[in-house]
């Protein structure tokens, strides 16, 4: 099978890389703007894929509010131009989302389906729903994956993490304050490439849920990288109002990941041992401690 796979060089395309069989056909910005729907629609065919992965995504959820064209650009009509293409070359097209399309269910306390109404609510989120939306919409053979809290290692300089951050401030500052009243599902990118490995394998195409198993808060989340990583630093909960980003963030957006688990034969792993698993990988000795 030959794979093109957009955004090869971020934190997923990282992971896929190195997950995938067949032929790779990666694609950076350098090589293919999906946002430039002339290119995508001359370059996509010329590489004869048999499917296509789009791991490319603006992800900067503060810097959309002040250019929402840029996010709406590369979020929606650049996948809109995938999904055209795909639907004309007769081929499956896997998309990657987020949980951020959810937010506006104030008082949520059960994670959320597929069949959950969305309600984005900042420039990022809405951007990323509408290429949901284009995606389902012009190409049948579609994966459209949500996901949640993304880590992994990137091929390219400058990916960061909010694990890599974590541990970054904890060793600097030994003190950080972590938003506590948000809940959502750290997901590995490595799992996460595998579930999509495995879902390719499938000809059971739509909307799916993709994350690691369990939930908890960013300051959860942190206070967790730091005891796997044998670090002492201390983890103040603030909230997120005191955090004062400029972009809205769902209060609780944890992701109902069963249908995924039915497809492909099993849940993903929690996210406790894909933290460890990890902080194991880039070398943290103390990982897995207890």
């Amino acid at each position: 099978m030959r794979i093109a796979l957009i955004g090869a060089a971020g934190q997923l395309g990282t992971a896929l890389s190195a997950r995938l069989t067949g032929k790779l056909i990666p694609f950076g910005r350098d090589a293919l703007d999906i946002s430039d729907g002339d290119r995508v629609h001359q370059v996509l065919p010329s590489a004869e894929p048999d499917l296509v992965i789009n791991a490319a995504a603006y992800n900067f959820v503060d810097r959309a509010e002040d250019e929402p064209d840029k996010a709406l650009a590369i979020n929606a009509l650049g996948p809109r131009f995938l999904a055209e293409t795909c639907a004309a070359l007769d081929v499956p097209l896997v998309h990657v989302s987020t949980d951020y399309v959810f937010g506006n269910d104030i008082g949520r306390q059960s994670a959320y389906t597929e069949s959950d109404s969305p309600g984005p609510l900042g420039a990022y989120a809405r951007s990323k729903l509408e290429g949901e939306n284009l995606v389902r919409g012009a190409c049948a053979r579609h994966f459209v994956v949500r996901t949640c809290g993304l880590y992994g290692r990137a091929a390219s300089p400058g990916k960061g993490n909010f694990v890599e951050t974590m541990l970054r401030l904890g060793r600097e500052r030994g003190t950080v304050n972590v938003v506590d009243d948000q809940w959502c599902t750290p997901t590995s990118a490595v799992d996460l490439a595998d579930a999509i490995a495995r879902l390719i394998e499938t000809e059971s195409y739509g909307l799916y849920h993709a994350t690691n198993s369990g939930s908890t808060t960013w300051c959860r989340f942190a206070i967790e990288i730091f005891r796997i990583a044998g670090l002492t630093v201390d983890v103040k909960p603030i909230s997120t109002a005191q955090f004062g980003a400029l972009a809205p963030r769902p209060a609780y957006s944890v992701l109902d990941s069963s249908a995924l688990a039915q497809t492909i034969g099993r849940p993903l792993r929690p996210w406790q041992e894909a933290l460890a698993a990890y902080l194991n990988s880039r070398g943290d000795k103390s990982a897995g401690a207890t």
